[in-house]
């Protein structure tokens, strides 16, 4: 939001209301905080939730209110913030203390939230009131957002007409690039949608779909047609299934591990591809070099009635003696996430993906080490950057002559020939995956490719 003039003097506040928590005020405190953490800090919103959570007291209701808040905040950021500066003749005020992430809660709630008006509106003039820099403004924040409610189907209107609204320009740029402007409109778009909750399952998807009213994929996934609480679905405590976007699945059925293979998982955590592969019979080395993730991976295979050797380590210097197939789910941009984790698109800038781009490299090179004559080796991120995908396996090849690519084929996916790209790898974009309707459409940005050495 643009700043405001020096020269406007703020608003006299309103007597300020008793500041004892009326119900729902808590929880959209904890949004305002959380939408203000990740944005100064660049932190991951789902980090920074399950970091503050437990500190807040908050009860079951409160919490899932808080998060929807925030995960719709972050969705729909541009139009938000869009919708506000609008209505900000002269900008935003400065040394206005939380008066910006109090009105983005509240206008996310207006906008796009089943929330009524007079709560979302009232709660943030509480809050606002809670900060002396921010209680200054509290009456402009009051007729902003009042203003928001009365010209909501205007501004719902508008974002829809300008599909790149929700999609910092950089993302733009490179992804009318690299897939042509049509494309990356329809990846914008799926991007305003909540995304679909998908299943990997170890045997019998259609009856597991059948058990928990979802849809069988065609590459073996379950996608749930509701949202519910996981740990009480049928199957959760039996460990017959967990939770995996059915784009993070394939890497592994290109890797296609087999009963008493060796097979290295390098940046393993959390673990879903090691139960693919832990699944499948093979004996998996799960490493990672962050012993928090793996403490959960651990625990997600305990669930699962899976076993794996973990290790704690950095996969760059690492030794060991040479696997029948490794697979490297590189560190990324995570750009290919943005359905499901909303803030990377907000988090992330161009200078994250060229850094994390030079570390690919190094990794690559440390898992081809790792793979023995005649072995696999399948890269992947889940990103929609080339360079972090196909420009990272051109400078790989050329700089390795001692492998080389093995197409994937359709029928190995599900016959899903859409998600292989003119070289034969993976490249799965947010749009594809048609379903019933567009929130169980669409699936994670991924890129993998499968490698020989000769």
């Amino acid at each position: 939001m643009a700043d405001q003039s020096s020269s406007r003097r703020p608003a006299r506040p309103e007597t300020p209301p008793k500041l004892d928590d009326a119900p729902g005020l808590p929880a959209r405190r904890l949004a305002a905080t959380v939408i203000d953490e990740v944005l100064r800090a660049r932190t991951a919103l789902d980090e920074t939730l399950e970091r503050m959570l437990p500190e807040s007291g908050l009860d079951a209701a409160d919490a899932s209110l808080a998060r929807a808040i925030a995960v719709t905040a972050f969705r729909r950021l541009g139009t938000i913030q869009h919708a506000i500066d609008a209505r900000l003749e002269r900008g935003s005020p400065r040394k206005s203390g939380p008066f910006e992430p109090i009105l983005t809660a509240a206008a996310a709630q207006i906008l796009f939230l089943d929330v009524p008006d007079h709560a979302a509106v009232d709660l943030a003039i509480r809050h606002l009131h809670e900060d002396a820099r921010s209680a200054r403004y509290a009456a402009l924040g009051n007729a902003v957002l009042r203003r928001l409610a009365r010209e909501r189907d205007a501004v719902l209107a508008e974002a829809q007409a300008e599909v790149f609204g929700d999609t910092p320009d950089w993302l733009v740029e490179s992804w009318c690039t690299a897939y042509g402007e049509d494309t990356a409109a329809a990846m914008a778009q799926s991007h305003r949608e909540e995304p679909p909750l998908d299943l990997s399952v170890k045997a019998d998807p259609a009856g597991w779909a059948e058990k928990l009213d979802g849809i069988a994929l065609p590459i073996g996934s379950v996608r749930l047609r509701e949202r519910q609480a996981i740990a009480g679905l049928p199957g959760f405590d039996e460990g017959a299934w967990w939770v995996q976007d059915a784009a993070a699945a394939l890497p592994v059925k290109l890797l296609a591990p087999k009963p008493g293979e060796r097979i290295a998982d390098l940046c393993a955590a959390p673990g879903g591809k090691t139960a693919q592969i832990a699944a499948a019979g093979a004996s998996v080395t799960a490493l990672d070099r962050s012993s928090p993730r793996l403490r959960r991976l651990k625990a997600n295979l305990a669930r699962l009635g899976l076993s794996a050797e973990v290790v704690t380590a950095d996969a760059v210097t690492w030794k060991a003696d040479p696997f029948d197939a490794v697979l490297l789910d590189a560190p990324c941009s995570a750009t290919g996430t943005i359905r499901r984790h909303p803030d990377v698109a907000w988090t992330k800038l161009p200078e994250d993906r060229d850094r994390l781009a030079a570390l690919q490299a190094r990794l690559f090179d440390a898992a081809a080490a790792l793979t023995k004559p005649g072995g696999r080796l399948v890269y992947c991120t889940c990103s929609l950057e080339p360079q972090e995908g196909e420009e990272q396996t051109a400078a790989f090849l050329a700089r390795n002559p001692q492998f080389r690519r093995e197409p994937v084929r359709p029928e190995e996916i599900g016959g899903l020939a859409d998600a292989i790209d003119s070289n034969g790898d993976i490249r799965t974009l947010p749009h594809q995956l048609q379903g019933e309707t567009p929130r169980l459409s669409g699936w994670a940005g991924f890129y993998a490719t499968r490698l020989i050495r000769l």
